[in-house]
């Protein structure tokens, strides 16, 4: 019987479970409300029991049909899989992939998802870490490609994006001018943290440290906390927390480069394979 679980019947069926409309699943799958109602019917007719129970006005499972919407997401996860192994790319091998932490907020997990189905037979080794750690790493062959922050204009790398560093904290932050400015920094080596100290010391204003940590989730939980402020850049502002800079007589920030660094002594086609798939991605910021 499983054999007649047609995909593509199953897919209108959990649009129908997942909205309890026809005609809802109709518009998002493009389908005509009596196409919509033909695959289930064949469905039911394929599983032997009813699905769902729809009147003039409500459309519910019935104890059959909650079992089946767990199997059809069972199936078609595993239907989709098998589509991807087998019509991916063949290329083998295994690539040690370092990217920088702040990335694992946005960019990182679509990166990944999109290279696994187009390379599903490349071993995919994951570091994520802060920028500096990855760049040491990368130096001593422990890795094969990087996605970093550097210094704009640093010559080193290809680029993805150019960006400005900027002061973030709390909406309601307030930071005396001849007081020392609270600073929320990753520990050295770590770009975002000299460019602040640097940036501070040019201007003459002072600071103290109030939360050093190694991870991204550490900076922003100490900045919601009103710890102090942190350094990220103008596109990762997160929801929750006001880009600052311009207020409180802070100095310019410089920018900052999102680039992938490559180890020459790596398998030249995966690490291409993955650059080009970050390369091809429309990165979106974080939306405020």
């Amino acid at each position: 019987m499983a054999d007649t679980f047609d995909p593509v019947l199953l897919r209108t069926y959990l649009a129908v479970a997942t909205g309890l409309s026809f005609t809802r699943a109709a518009e998002q799958l493009g389908l005509s409300q009596p196409t919509v109602s033909q695959h289930i019917r064949r469905l039911e007719e394929a599983a032997g029991r009813q699905l769902i129970n729809r009147d003039t006005r409500t459309v519910t499972l019935t104890d059959n049909g909650e079992a089946m919407a767990g199997f059809a997401r069972d199936i078609l996860a595993a239907h989709d899989e098998a589509v991807a192994y087998f019509t991916g790319s063949a290329m083998r091998g295994r690539l040690r992939f370092g990217a920088a932490d702040e990335l694992a907020l946005s960019e990182l997990p679509t990166i990944l998802r999109d290279f696994r189905q187009l390379y599903p037979r490349i071993n995919l080794e994951l570091t994520v870490t802060q920028s500096g750690i990855l760049l040491r790493r990368l130096e001593a062959n422990y890795l094969d490609l990087v996605f970093v922050n550097q210094p704009a204009d640093s010559g080193r790398g290809r680029l993805v994006r150019r960006d400005r560093l900027v002061w973030v904290g709390l909406e309601r932050t307030q930071i005396d001018p001849g007081q020392p400015v609270p600073v929320i920094t990753y520990h050295a080596p770590s770009f975002s943290r000299s460019a602040a100290i640097t940036a501070l010391q040019a201007a003459g204003r002072t600071w103290r440290i109030t939360c050093n940590t190694r991870e991204i989730n550490g900076v922003l939980a100490a900045t919601r906390a009103g710890l102090g402020i942190c350094v990220l850049a103008q596109s990762r502002v997160p929801p929750g927390l006001a880009n600052l800079s311009g207020r409180f007589d802070l100095p310019v920030l410089p920018d900052v480069e999102l680039t992938l660094v490559a180890n020459p002594r790596s398998a030249r086609e995966p690490v291409e394979a993955l650059s080009s798939s970050i390369l091809n991605l429309r990165l979106t910021p974080m939306q405020p």
